[in-house]
């Protein structure tokens, strides 16, 4: 039997373990995936505030805290009976947006990129060749090449790879990595440009929420950001600034990879059913009743099943099971009453081997995350998301409409870009909206509850899918709390039913052909974008071989 252990696989957030067993012909026949952190967020909430919640709860993530403040705040606005004021709405949506667009250019550049990226490679580029590339695929050229060529030469001759180490650059005997050493360069460009507008997307939340991470100015009953001019005209340049960045060359750069790596549409497809809870709140605020808000936000709610049918959301078909995590019991509990008691056991793929739970809806897996809130909002007819999609279809080669030609590893890599190229657009114009609705004298940013006793749930998306808080409230103080975070849906467990999770199905087919460094089961992993540290594990019954490598600087598996 043939094993590999890689603990952790670097470029994601948190403690993950995959294991998978690969038969002889080199396909991955089946898979496990392993949380190996226990939040417990849930009980660190109890008996206080929601005001105090909505600060503690987004301490979860460094990456996305922004969504589980926001997630928590509207929790508690409809525990509240509050309805935000438009101002409050267009603030909100202005530092949830600021948080995805940090969150999105950190996952395809400086995350995902080195699956595909090798700037070794780059090395070998000829500069002119370089610049005419760039050109004829229409992506930006911000960068010196020349400079960047020497910067890589430097770090080559020192044996200092810097941020480009640990990478499996030499995987299938150095065959998987495709593109030409110019397309490599001007990735790896892009790369460094990604570092600053991603951090420049984050002083657009620091600037809102008084600090990134951990923002401080969004609470149940609306904001405590107020504008000046100052503020605005700042907030204004760095929106256009990312906006341009992004529109120069996150579409193009992806359509390289598609390029290169055309095989990556063949595999990784997943359970092939999404949720969305949708995110950003819509213009026309306010609503008559919850559904109705969710579905007239920017990027609508839905829940989409295997034959792209989409339908709203109801709260009572949202389902947790617990016989394979560490926790007690084997029941399935129904929303809301979730119930969070830790118990480990031992790591046994054929009994108890995660952290995270097995959520469903209507008892089935579903995918979260970026593609989900795509296609829900494509099928929907959201103009710029369709618009956007078509276009990567037309490049693609697909036919327009049909969108299971993105499920896939590299489908689900590209079709994020639409998403961020949509927010990216919106930033700039809720800043003009906030200026109009300032100049119109609309009401105050923060409304105090009237009462104080209540239950609400904060159905939300985060980066990586749809993200769900829900709190019970009596005299001031929460009785009961819950969170589905987004990973949790993508990383569950086997199911009551013998069912594989989203990943853990997208992982099963993908061929490996360096068992020492599944390159192909890595691209997936972080197509997903899971929120958590990985660990790949994969045995090959026919050979008996056995690799192991732990990177984790204190030695745990």
């Amino acid at each position: 039997m043939t094993r590999s252990v890689i603990d952790p696989i670097t470029r994601i957030e948190g403690h993950l373990r995959v294991e998978m067993e690969v038969d002889s012909h080199g396909i991955v026949s089946d898979a496990w995936v392993s949380g190996g952190c226990f939040r417990g967020m849930e009980l660190v909430v109890q008996d206080r505030t929601p005001e105090d919640a909505a600060q503690i709860v987004e301490r979860i993530c460094g990456v996305c805290p922004v969504s589980h403040a926001h997630a928590s705040s509207i929790a508690g606005d409809k525990a509240y009976g509050i309805t935000i004021s438009n101002k409050a709405r267009i603030v909100r949506n202005l530092i949830e947006g600021a948080q995805f667009l940090h969150s999105n250019i950190l996952w395809l550049y400086n995350l995902a990129a080195l699956d595909y990226v090798n700037p070794l490679n780059a090395l070998n580029a000829n500069i002119p060749d370089t610049y005419e590339l760039a050109q004829a695929v229409g992506t930006s050229m911000n960068t010196d090449f020349y400079a960047l060529a020497e910067k890589l030469t430097k770090f080559a001759e020192n044996g200092q790879l810097s941020i480009f180490s640990g990478n499996w650059f030499g995987a299938d005997e150095g065959t998987a990595y495709t593109m030409t050493p110019e397309a490599d360069l001007i990735c790896t460009a892009h790369y460094l440009e990604a570092l600053k507008m991603q951090a420049r997307a984050s002083e657009v939340s620091a600037l809102l929420g008084g600090k990134m991470p951990h923002v401080m100015t969004i609470i149940p009953g609306g904001c405590m950001w107020v504008p000046t001019e100052q503020k605005l005209d700042d907030l204004k340049a760095m929106c256009e600034e990312i906006r341009t960045w992004c529109n120069e060359t996150l579409l193009q750069d992806t359509l390289v990879l598609a390029q290169f790596y055309g095989d990556a549409l063949n595999w990784g497809k997943g359970c092939g059913r999404y949720v969305a809870w949708g995110v950003f709140e819509g213009p026309k605020w306010p609503y008559a009743n919850y559904e109705e808000q969710m579905r007239n936000r920017y990027l609508p709610m839905g829940v989409i099943d295997e034959n792209f049918k989409v339908t709203s959301v109801q709260e009572s078909s949202i389902t947790e099971y617990m016989g394979h995590s560490w926790y007690k019991g084997s029941e399935t509990y129904t929303s809301p009453y979730f119930v969070t008691e830790p118990d480990f056991t031992s790591y046994d793929v054929n009994d108890r081997y995660s952290w995270v739970k097995c959520p469903a809806y209507d008892g089935k897996p579903m995918e979260a995350g970026s593609m989900a809130r795509i296609f829900s909002a494509y099928l929907q007819g959201v103009d710029f998301v369709v618009d956007g999609v078509d276009t990567i279809s037309d490049a693609l080669g697909a036919q327009r409409g049909d969108l299971s030609a993105f499920q896939s590893t590299l489908g689900r890599t590209a079709i994020r870009q639409v998403e961020t190229l949509y927010i990216a657009d919106l930033m700039c114009q809720w800043v003009d909206d906030l200026m109009e609705a300032i100049k119109g004298g609309e009401e105050d940013y923060f409304k105090e509850p009237e009462t104080i006793t209540g239950s609400g749930t904060g159905f939300w998306e985060a980066p990586r899918g749809a993200l769900y808080h829900h709190e019970d409230v009596k005299d001031g103080k929460i009785t009961g709390y819950q969170i589905i975070i987004p990973s949790t849906w993508n990383l569950a467990p086997i199911n009551a039913d013998g069912v594989h999770g989203p990943l853990e199905q997208a992982l099963i087919g993908i061929p490996v052909a360096d068992i020492e460094m599944p390159i192909n089961a890595l691209r997936t992993v972080h197509s997903f974008d899971p929120c958590t540290a990985c660990a790949v594990h994969v045995s090959q019954p026919s050979t008996g071989k056995h690799f192991e490598t732990v990177t984790n600087p204190w030695g745990v598996k």
